[in-house]
């Protein structure tokens, strides 16, 4: 096939322990689900139904997929934050998924960053406008490696981390999730069919704050490999 302009590299993430790479196809994001984090941002603590949003696929900060690199500060901002989740790689198609079968979807998991523009997206949300430029800009998904499912199971509880300079803004337990895994899948396979390559990002705990250049963020979740960045 002849394509009219040369075609976008394949955005990827590497699979631990693997040669191979998982090719990404959409992103998808879970708002506030930890109500720590619903709190502090001001919003309802309960266990509302979740809601999405999106990042492109290249959003994917490829080279944190071996543990670490570097994030490009990026323009527009004077409030860059970090919010630490588990990601969950999809490798089984499916639409109106039930949460009982929900992890049949599951290709792995990893540690991801939802980076933030935190003044663009409080701007545009309180003027009622879409805030994807809070969002859904260049680098915003820094990942680690994607465990494969088989190897490491689906995890249901263990420590959620996330330390700047050393020093450690964020801890939780992805136990303490509004929403499951499985619940999380099982929701927004009624919006979307889910396919091979989508990554969701399930939301993050309390302790989100600003960060800028230089800082060295360093995530984990139990069980994961770890993922460090460096802003430049």
């Amino acid at each position: 096939m002849e394509y009219a302009v040369t075609p976008a590299p394949q955005p990827t993430v590497a699979v631990a322990g693997a040669a191979t790479l998982f090719p990404v196809r959409r992103i998808y994001c879970v708002g506030r689900n930890y109500a720590g984090h619903a709190r502090e941002m001001g919003g309802n603590p309960d266990r509302e139904p979740p809601f999405f949003f999106m990042k492109p696929a290249d959003a994917v900060l490829p080279s944190a997929g071996a543990l670490s690199g570097e994030m490009t500060y990026p323009p527009m901002t004077d409030n860059l934050q970090h919010e630490v989740e588990l990601v969950v790689a999809i490798g089984r198609s499916g639409a109106n998924i039930s949460p009982e079968v929900a992890c049949d979807h599951v290709f792995g998991y990893a540690v991801g960053l939802d980076m933030t523009r935190r003044d663009v997206q409080t701007k545009l949300r309180e003027g009622g406008r879409p805030w994807e430029m809070g969002k859904a800009f260049d680098q915003s998904a820094p990942i680690g490696a994607i465990h494969v499912a088989a190897e490491v199971g689906h995890p249901q509880s263990g420590a959620i981390w996330l330390s700047v300079n050393g020093v450690e803004r964020q801890r939780s337990d992805i136990a303490r999730m509004t929403w499951s895994v499985a619940e999380v899948i099982a929701k927004l396979s009624q919006y979307v069919r889910l396919s091979p390559g989508d990554l969701i990002f399930t939301g993050t705990p309390e302790g989100v704050a600003r960060v800028v250049q230089g800082d060295v963020l360093k995530a984990g979740i139990a069980g994961l490999s770890e993922l460090s960045i460096t802003l430049v």
